[in-house]
Formats: structure tokens, C-alpha cells, sequence
């Protein structure tokens, strides 16, 4: 083996952890919201999280990736200790799809058909639709999916490459004195888990190994050991992730070193002592690209076999290593180490926009209600739900631009647009909630008081507006395109209902039946409603805009912001609104709107007409 061979080698390495890398890349980009569905529905049940940790590494080719994943999951407390150790056990038995692909290298046969599962006969193929699907395509799917076959096809020939290298280390006495050391168990594991953890890739080593094989010299009584130190050394990943985490990060990654060291202490005794008492001939036998990527799948399934019933004792090993303190552990709110997922880190960020779409929510409803009955609690609320909307929204914004270099596909570029555009909304119904609490409060300290039409008409529009922002709410979490139709028809509701009763109010004042304060007071609170309902229309906007996939339209009823005219699509649903419901304003100032998922009332006097 000479100095070209050698270079050789290290080219056919770096196109094989390359192809690898590109690969696990785009089909994590090409999973996106499978993924993330897959893995927010993650339960307790051992079974399903076992099949979800084996699934999603068998998709992204990582099981340090899925590790880094449960890492940041728990960290954020999206997932529970228990919930972790079923995934990593399952994301052990994922990684061994690699070496089953990589075997496919060593098929050597004269028969044509089965000469065509060989990877250099259908790589060239698929390297060839890749190419095409990643150049002409427009479509980030059919670019994602030309990347797929782009990256295996050159992590096959990185293999390939390599096989063909290293096939003049045969005859060097030092490389068969060296394969002659690893027969000693714990060399062969120390290896193993230093080959590992420096490549930070079990699948990476075992194809290292694979290609070793083709040599002839590496025997199953050396790449047995070598193998279950490759388990050892993947932990290296988990645990540089937990490091600076939670508590609850750490206890993850101690149970996957804890998992993998067991299993393999266990199962390596039992390997020395079988060796020793029946010494079977096989062991001396040169391994294969099959008979690796077995060893590799056996090892892992007897791990899991032996070690899932012990999950709970798992989990108190890691409570004792590592203990509850007394004081309280902050929780995480959206975890950096997912951004290296981004598909999940968006995940994470639709969670804290729910979160802070049902504080906004809260804080409008708690204000309307202390218009009508002021106290000092609601008060403290509606201040503490604004304050909280604002810390959200400086988190999320931030979190979102940093998320956006990330390598996206198009759905989730718009997606984390339209986030953008739904945290401002909902931060500025928390302010117009504010606004109403001010309102409130000084109606509450001066002892002014409003009119009985004014009340009546005001826990009408109160109604209302109640009603819009729970409809915001569930059209974001639902994406209901029902939710947001009414949203955009009851907004024009609440605008009509707003200038209505300001008339009214108008023609009160100068009756003499209420005061000018009052009536300022009045107008900033029916401004602050029309202006949260704007907001809400805003949010039905970027709803109905996601499902049209179209550019983002603003729909404002604030004056002091632009109001955009409606593309084609939206004005045919308002139509479908308008003529959805219907209005019949009576000489007594009765105005009612009726139809549809919405039936509203304003009143001025007896209630004649409505539909409810």
C-alpha cells in the first residue's frame, strides 16, 4: 500500500461521512412536519416510544441527532425522563438501517438481477435523478428529494472508494498484526468507542468497519467487541450536548451512556464467555458486509430486550447520579440545541405562539370583563398577561431570525413568516387590553357611570369581542379556515357595531344623559376593541394565507396602519361572509347580525328581529 492508496482512502472517507451528512440532512428537511407531528405526540407508552426513537433515526440516519433531539426536548420539558429513555433505546436499534444499506456492497453474484442490487450498478441511476430533481426543479421538495439520492449515491461510492483502498492493507503484516490485537475484547471495544466518538457517528464507524472487512483480515472475534464500543462511544455526542443544560438534560444523556455502557459491559462478558467455553470455529472466520451490519442489529435488539424492563431503574440511577435539589430548576423555555433540528425547533416555537395566543386571549376577556366590574385582581392580571406577552415576544423573535439562516425547506420558510407576523398580533391585543384596563380604571376612580343603553350595548360588544379572539385562538391551533372566515366577517361586525354605538353615545352627550370624560373614555375603549378585532383579522389573514400559499396580505382596522386591498382569493371569501349574514337595523337603533358560526346583537332599545 503506497502513498496514492492512502489518499485514496482518505477521499473515499470524506465523500462517505459527506454522502452521510447530506443525506441525513435532506431527509430530516424532507420529514419536516411528519417529523415534528411524529415526535409531539410522543406518550408514555414504552412500545411507541421505542417504534418513534427506532423510526425517526431509521429516517434522519442519526442516532446522535435523535439523541440531541431528547436532549433538547427534555430540557424544554417537552418530554418527560421516562418519555426519553424509550426513544434512546429506540434510536440504538434506528441507526442499524445504515449498516443494512452499506451491506449491500458486498453482494457478489453472476446472476444479472441480483448483480442490480449491488449499490454500483443503481447508484449511478439515482445519482443521475438527483441531479436533475436538484438542478431543474423549482420545487424545495424535488430539490430535498434530489439531495437524498445525491447523498447516498456518494456515500456509496465514498464506501466503494474506500473498500477499494484499503484492499492492499491485506498484505501488510502490521494491519494483520493490529486486527490479530482487537481479538482481545477490550481493545477491540476501546477502539471501537474511540473510532466512534472521534467520528461522532455509530453508522460512520460501522461503515468504516464494513469497508476494513472486504480486506479479508478483520475476523468476527475482532469486530464483535469493535461493534458494541461503537454504542459506547456515539454517547460522546449526547453527552457534549447535555453539557450547560438542565438537570433534566443531564439525566437524558447520563441514561444513554448508562444504556449503551450496560448493554455492552453485559453482552461482552457473555461474548468472552462463550468464546472461552465453546470456542466456536465462525469467530476465525473473516467477517462480512452482512455479517457486520447482523452483528451490528442483533446487539442492539438483545440490548434493548435485556434493558427496556429495567427502564424504570434506569431512570432512578439517573435521579440518584444526579439529584433534585430543592430549589426549583428554570425551565427552558425554547432550547438552542433543537436549531440544530429545525424542523422540531419550529415545532417548538408553534408551541410558545399557543401558549402566548391564550395569555393574549386571557388579558383581552379579563379587561372587557373589568370595564363592567373593575377590581384590583383583574387588574394585576391583565398587566401580568401583557408583560408576558411582551417577554414572548422578544424570545420568540429572536429565536425565529436565528432559525431562519438554518437550512429550511419552503413550507417551513413561510411558516416561521407567518409566526413572525401572528407573535406581533397577539402582542398588541395584549396591549389594547392594556389600553381597556386604563380606561377601566379610571372610570373605576372617578365613580363615573355609564348608562343603562350604554351598558347593555357594551356586554354586547364585549361579547363579540370575546368571541373573535377565542376564534383567533382556535385558528391558529386547528388552522380552521371555518374559524378564520368568521373571524374576518365578525370583525366587520364589531366595526359597524363600534361607529353605532359611538353615535349613540354621541346623541347621549349632548342629551345631557352622560358627560364629556365619559364619552372620551367610551370612545378609547370601543377604539381599543376594533383595533384587537383588527388584530385577530390580521391572524384570520395569515391563516387563509397559508392555506392559499400565497404572499401575506395585512387586513388592519387600525387607522394609523396601511390597509392593503385584498387579493382575488380573499375577496371571494368575503363574499362568502357577507352573504352568510345578514343585517337589519331598526328605527329604535336595533342593529342585529345573524347567520353562519356567528349571531350578534347590539341594542338600543327591545329586541326585535334577531335571529337568536
Amino acid at each position: 500500500m503506497d502513498i496514492f492508496n492512502i489518499l485514496t482512502m482518505i477521499g473515499g472517507l470524506s465523500l462517505f461521512l459527506f454522502g452521510m451528512s447530506l443525506m441525513g440532512q435532506a431527509l430530516e428537511r424532507r420529514a419536516g412536519e411528519r417529523l415534528r407531528t411524529t415526535l409531539s405526540k410522543m406518550t408514555s407508552n414504552r412500545l411507541i416510544g421505542f417504534l418513534t426513537g427506532c423510526g425517526v433515526t431509521a429516517v434522519i440516519q442519526s442516532s446522535s441527532a435523535t439523541t440531541i433531539m431528547v436532549v433538547g426536548f427534555v430540557n424544554s420539558g417537552l418530554m418527560t425522563l421516562k418519555q426519553a429513555i424509550n426513544v434512546i433505546m429506540g434510536a440504538n436499534v434506528g441507526t442499524t438501517v445504515t449498516s443494512w444499506l452499506l451491506s449491500l456492497g458486498g453482494i457478489d453474484s453472476g446472476n444479472v438481477w441480483v448483480r442490480l442490487l449491488k449499490p454500483s450498478s443503481f447508484t449511478p441511476v439515482l445519482a443521475g435523478i438527483g441531479i436533475i430533481n436538484y438542478l431543474f426543479c423549482r420545487s424545495s421538495k424535488r430539490k430535498d428529494t434530489g439531495m437524498i439520492f445525491l447523498g447516498f449515491a456518494t456515500l456509496m461510492f465514498g464506501m466503494e472508494t474506500m473498500s477499494s483502498a484499503v484492499s492492499g492493507l491485506a498484505d501488510l503484516p502490521s494491519f494483520q498484526q493490529m486486527f490479530l490485537l482487537f481479538k482481545n475484547p477490550l481493545l477491540g471495544l476501546l477502539a471501537g468507542a474511540f473510532l466512534t466518538a472521534l467520528i461522532q457517528s455509530s453508522s460512520a464507524s460501522v461503515g468504516i468497519l464494513q469497508a476494513l472487512a472486504a480486506t479479508g483480515q478483520v475476523s468476527y472475534a475482532a469486530a464483535v467487541p469493535i461493534i458494541m464500543g461503537q454504542n459506547i462511544g456515539t454517547c460522546v455526542t449526547a453527552l457534549a450536548s447535555a453539557a450547560g443544560a438542565g438537570k433534566n438534560a443531564k439525566r437524558a444523556a447520563f441514561v444513554h451512556l448508562s444504556f449503551n455502557v450496560i448493554g455492552a459491559v453485559v453482552l461482552l462478558g457473555v461474548f468472552m464467555a462463550g468464546k472461552a467455553l465453546f470456542a466456536p470455529a465462525v469467530l476465525n472466520e473473516g467477517a462480512t458486509h452482512f455479517g457486520i451490519a447482523l452483528i451490528h442489529t442483533a446487539f442492539n435488539l438483545v440490548s434493548v430486550a435485556v434493558l427496556m424492563p429495567l427502564a424504570p431503574l434506569l431512570e432512578k440511577m439517573a435521579l440518584t447520579v444526579i439529584p433534585v435539589s430543592g430549589k426549583q430548576e428554570a425551565k427552558v423555555e425554547l432550547d438552542e440545541r433543537l436549531l440544530t433540528t429545525p424542523a422540531l425547533a419550529l415545532e417548538q416555537c408553534r408551541s410558545m405562539t399557543a401558549r402566548m395566543a391564550h395569555v393574549s386571549a386571557r388579558s383581552l376577556k379579563s379587561s372587557v370583563s373589568a370595564f363592567s366590574g373593575y377590581t384590583p385582581e383583574l387588574a394585576e392580571g391583565v398587566r401580568a398577561d401583557e408583560e408576558q406577552t411582551d417577554h414572548l415576544e422578544d424570545l420568540l423573535g429572536s429565536y425565529l431570525v436565528r432559525l431562519s439562516s438554518k437550512k429550511l425547506n419552503e413550507k417551513d420558510r413561510r411558516e416561521i413568516t407567518v409566526l413572525f407576523k401572528m407573535i406581533g398580533d397577539y402582542e398588541r391585543i395584549a396591549d389594547h387590553a392594556l389600553s381597556i384596563l386604563e380606561s377601566a380604571e379610571e372610570l373605576y376612580e372617578k365613580k363615573f357611570t355609564l348608562t343603562k343603553e350604554a351598558r347593555k350595548e357594551f356586554e354586547n360588544l364585549a361579547v363579540s369581542a370575546e368571541e373573535i379572539v377565542d376564534l383567533s385562538v382556535e385558528a391558529f391551533e386547528k388552522r380552521s379556515i371555518e374559524a378564520a372566515r368568521s373571524i374576518r366577517t365578525l370583525e366587520r361586525v364589531i366595526g359597524q357595531m363600534k361607529e353605532s354605538m359611538r353615535t349613540r353615545h354621541i346623541h347621549r352627550m349632548q342629551q345631557g344623559d352622560c358627560s364629556i370624560e365619559v364619552g372620551f373614555i367610551w370612545s378609547d375603549v370601543l377604539t381599543s376593541i376594533e383595533r384587537a378585532s383588527g388584530h385577530c383579522a390580521n391572524i384570520a389573514g395569515c391563516i387563509l394565507e397559508r392555506k392559499i400559499n400565497s404572499v401575506p396580505q395585512i387586513y388592519h382596522s387600525d387607522p394609523y396602519l396601511i390597509q392593503e386591498e385584498p387579493i382575488a382569493e380573499f375577496s371571494e371569501l368575503d363574499k362568502e361572509g357577507e352573504n352568510g349574514y345578514e343585517k337589519d337595523v331598526f328605527s329604535s337603533g336595533y342593529a342585529c347580525y345573524g347567520g353562519g358560526n356567528v349571531s350578534l346583537c347590539s341594542f338600543r332599545g327591545e329586541s326585535r328581529g334577531c335571529a337568536e
